[in-house]
């Protein structure tokens, strides 16, 4: 979900692994020489998710940490290829907690359908995440710290 402290948690965990962090969200929009609120607000949303899940599952890397955008759970070409080249992760946080993190999720490139909220929004992809995720990190309240150790622990 957005502000799950995905790309957060994948620098640190990157650094702490000594692998390369890769941001996916950044790789589109370098792709697409456009904001991911632009390429939204060109494409709609559909069009979104279908460059979301070519440049997703065209990505190749190894000894690396990806964070991907949330709505990449809506590219089953994608998630499948994420799967097989690693371990897919889910930050799993509670809804009271993300609405206090997130503030205008049009200006951050955020996929929502017309009028969806975030509660909306959160009951739609929460199955998704479960589905493709190798890993469930429960993030609560707990610091980055808790959440880099939860993440570490379980990947072993």
């Amino acid at each position: 979900m957005p502000g799950a402290g995905k790309s957060t948690v994948g620098v640190v965990l990157a650094k702490i692994l000594g692998y390369d962090f890769i941001d996916a969200d950044l790789l589109i929009q370098k792709e697409e020489g456009r904001l991911l609120s632009k390429i939204i607000e060109d494409e709609g949303t559909e069009g979104f998710i279908k460059i979301e899940n070519r440049v997703n599952a065209s990505i190749k890397a190894e000894n690396s940490v990806i964070s991907t955008g949330g709505s990449v759970v809506y590219c089953p070409e994608a998630m499948e290829h994420l799967r097989r080249i690693g371990r897919t992760v889910y930050l799993e946080v509670p809804l009271p907690v993300l609405k206090k993190r997130l503030g205008d999720l049009k200006g951050r490139g955020v996929v929502l359908g017309a009028g969806q909220t975030i509660e909306g929004l959160f009951s739609e992809r929460e199955p998704l995440y479960k589905k493709y995720a190798d890993i469930v990190v429960n993030e609560g309240e707990g610091s980055l710290e808790d959440t880099l150790s939860a993440v570490l622990e379980s990947i072993g």
